[in-house]
C-alpha cells in the first residue's frame, strides 16, 4: 500500500463526532482524508451502516478510530475490505458471542450510570454525571461535551450484528487509566485479548479531548503501518 491512509471516526454516547474536533485539523493538514460519522444511535445495525457508508467516503486503505461505543461500531465496521487497522480509544469491543451490555456486565459497573435519565425513549446523560464523563476538561468544555452529547435509545447495547474485525486487523487500544464510564479494567482486557499494541494515558472517558496530542500519536502510528 502507498499514499495518506485514510481516517474515519466512530464517536459514542453522550459525545457526539465534534469530540474529535482536536484530531481533525492535525490529520487533514498531514494530508490524510478525515471523515467522522455522525449516527443516530437508533439501532447498532443502523450505526455500523453509518460508519461503513463514512469508509465509502474516503479513499485508499483507512484506519478507522472509534471511542466507547464507537469501538463496538468500528468492530463490526472494520471487516470491511479497505480498513486496513483499528484504533480503539476507550473503547467496547465485544466478541462474536458478546454484545457491548454483555462485555461491560464482566466488570463493576461505573459511577457515571448513576447520572443517567431515561425519557422520551432515550438514555440521557445528567448535568451531575459530566464530571464522571469528562471531568479533567476545563469547565467550558465539559458543557460542550453535554450540549452536543449523542443520545441512545435504552437498548442499543443489547442488540447485536455480526463481525469482530479486531480478530483479523492490527489493533491499537489507548486505555484511560482515570476512566468512570468504561472501565478501566475492561479496557485493558480488551487490549490484551486483541492483542493491540496498548497505550495507557492519566485521563478520564475522552483521552482526545484532555490528552490530544498523545491520541494523535497513536493514530499516526497506525497510518504508518499502511502506508508502507
Amino acid at each position: 500500500m502507498s499514499g495518506k491512509a485514510s481516517i474515519v471516526f466512530a464517536h459514542g454516547l453522550w459525545a457526539d463526532g465534534s469530540c474529535f474536533n482536536k484530531l481533525v485539523p492535525a490529520l487533514q493538514a498531514e494530508g490524510h482524508a478525515v471523515s467522522s460519522s455522525q449516527h443516530g444511535l437508533d439501532s447498532l445495525e443502523g450505526d455500523v451502516a453509518c460508519v461503513t457508508r463514512s469508509i465509502g467516503r474516503v479513499p485508499g486503505p483507512v484506519v478507522l478510530v472509534g471511542h466507547s461505543y464507537g469501538g463496538t461500531l468500528i468492530t463490526k465496521a472494520g471487516t470491511h475490505d479497505r480498513v486496513g487497522a483499528l484504533v480503539y480509544i476507550a473503547a467496547l469491543a465485544p466478541d462474536e458471542d458478546e454484545t457491548s451490555q454483555g462485555q461491560q456486565d464482566k466488570f463493576p459497573r461505573t459511577p457515571v450510570f448513576d447520572h443517567i435519565d431515561v425519557s422520551d425513549g432515550r438514555i440521557w446523560l445528567r448535568e451531575s454525571g459530566i464530571g464522571d464523563f469528562c471531568g479533567d476538561l476545563p469547565a467550558a468544555e465539559q458543557k460542550l461535551v453535554l450540549a452536543t452529547g449523542a443520545v441512545p435509545v435504552p437498548d442499543l447495547f443489547d442488540q447485536q450484528v455480526p463481525g469482530t474485525a479486531w480478530r483479523t486487523k492490527p489493533s491499537w487500544y489507548i486505555v484511560a487509566n482515570g476512566d468512570r464510564t468504561v472501565n478501566p479494567d475492561l479496557e485493558r482486557a480488551a487490549a490484551e485479548r486483541m492483542g493491540a499494541r496498548t497505550h495507557a494515558v492519566d485521563s478520564s472517558h475522552v483521552p482526545m479531548l484532555s490528552r490530544p496530542d498523545i491520541v494523535l500519536d497513536v493514530i499516526r502510528d497506525a497510518a504508518k503501518a499502511l502506508e508502507t
